[in-house]
């Protein structure tokens, strides 16, 4: 039988994994990029997978929670970028997709009863960049390389 201490230590040893997307918009030929504040930290939206959910339908419904939007194209497929383990062993699997409207809203939470998020903004790269720590702008250089990598692709 575990002792009390050791069961926690084993709750704490599970990875934790969240998933997320990296919402883009081109705006005067620029793609620029949705970035939320809660308090003094800058990052895209995510959240929590629920059990038995798929990763992509939880990045999506994350995205339409944190911040209304419903009109993500996935035009670079499913591909993602998974971080490195962090705060506890939590991984985030990012997602890129672009969205057709900026029509951002922060609503309330049923759990919180106001916003998760207190701003949110739509920045070019070296703007987004320069409000993230480590861990995040290493997500936005990932999806920085393949918004330029497509747009060195010959059009069909």
């Amino acid at each position: 039988m575990r002792s009390p201490s050791s069961a926690l230590a084993a709750v704490r040893r599970t990875p934790r994994l969240s998933a997320g997307v990296v919402v883009v918009r081109l705006l005067a030929g620029e793609y620029c990029y949705l970035l939320l504040r809660a308090y003094r930290y800058w990052d895209f939206p995510k959240g929590e997978v629920e059990p038995g959910e798929d990763l992509l339908a939880a990045a999506i419904r994350e995205v339409a929670e944190e911040t209304t939007l419903d009109d993500l194209v996935f035009r670079w497929g499913e591909v993602f970028y998974e971080t490195a383990p962090y705060r506890g062993g939590k991984t985030v699997r990012y997602y890129l997709a672009e969205a057709r409207t900026g029509e951002v809203r922060l609503p309330a939470t049923a759990t919180l009863g106001r916003p998760e998020h207190h701003e949110f903004r739509w920045l070019p790269y070296a703007e987004a960049r320069a409000l993230l720590v480590p861990r995040v702008r290493e997500v936005l250089d990932w999806a920085n390389r393949l918004l330029r990598q497509s747009e060195h692709r010959p059009k069909h």
